[in-house]
């Protein structure tokens, strides 16, 4: 039976990843700092879909966080076929207004801790000769937008970059690009959503299967969902000062309040 390691697994877009894949009959990892949170969602899982479910507590914002999750995804014993690379959080501030530490926490989990977990599974991965990693980013790694885009912006270019490295091997790579999705992620960071229109945002769990649908499909890069490939496609075509000007007036109008 297939297993899957989701990090950030306990609320949002990785709660929903770990409902669908277990849905679907995957084993499942699950990967947050709560301990006591990820014993009751791994309990519900089992009881509701008949799958194993394992619990690994751990902070990606530390290195011995990190590192556990890494010597989990190297257990040939207990091999992972597919990694969801999910934890992230965002700060409330404009530049120079968040804290140095915050913003290197930040880089740490949305960028250290993306690579070395996805060069773990991957390593296994490669001896096998199959096996997918779904690196959770956003739609924000397209406009120049704060530390947190700029972070997303990495987990792009690294998820694309490695996925050529890795083509012919049977290892799968996708950057998955959602927009606003209704989560714990903007109550967690202290931001205001009242004022974003309803047209923007999007349901996790249909999220989760049109990006299964599309790393099934080989795609590199996903955004899932009509609005958002539309609104992509015209910041594509505007000139770069002009997206700067404009991104800063929305973050100000729907970012933290």
């Amino acid at each position: 039976m297939t297993t899957s390691l989701i990090t950030g697994s306990t609320a949002g877009i990785g709660a929903a990843f770990a409902r669908r894949l277990a849905a679907d009959g995957h084993n499942l990892v699950l990967v947050a700092r709560d301990a006591e949170r990820l014993r009751k969602q791994a309990a519900e899982l089992h009881d509701r879909h008949g799958i194993e479910a394992e619990v690994l507590s751990a902070d990606l914002s530390r290195d011995d966080g990190i590192a556990a999750v890494e010597s989990r995804l190297a257990d040939r014993s207990q091999a992972v076929d597919l990694l969801i690379n999910n934890a992230g959080f965002g700060n409330k501030g404009r530049y120079l207004e968040v804290s140095m530490a915050d913003e290197l926490t930040m880089l740490k989990v949305h960028c250290e801790a993306v690579l070395r977990l996805t060069s773990a599974a991957a390593e296994g991965m490669r001896e096998r000769g199959r096996g997918g990693v779904v690196n959770v980013a956003s739609v924000a790694a397209f406009v120049p937008r704060g530390t947190y885009g700029a972070s997303k912006a990495w987990v792009v270019q690294f998820t694309q970059g490695a996925s050529k490295d890795l083509a012919g091997t049977g290892v799968r790579l996708m950057a998955l690009c959602p927009g606003f999705v209704r989560t714990e992620f903007h109550e967690r960071a202290g931001m205001g959503t009242d004022n974003i229109p309803g047209w923007m945002w999007l349901d996790a769990d249909k999220l989760v299967v049109a990006a299964l649908k599309d790393l099934a499909r080989g795609k590199t890069l996903s955004v899932p969902d009509p609005r958002y490939k539309t609104l992509m496609g015209l910041v594509k075509l505007a000139p770069r000062g002009l997206l700067g000007g404009v991104t800063s007036r929305t973050g100000r109008k729907y970012g933290p309040q």
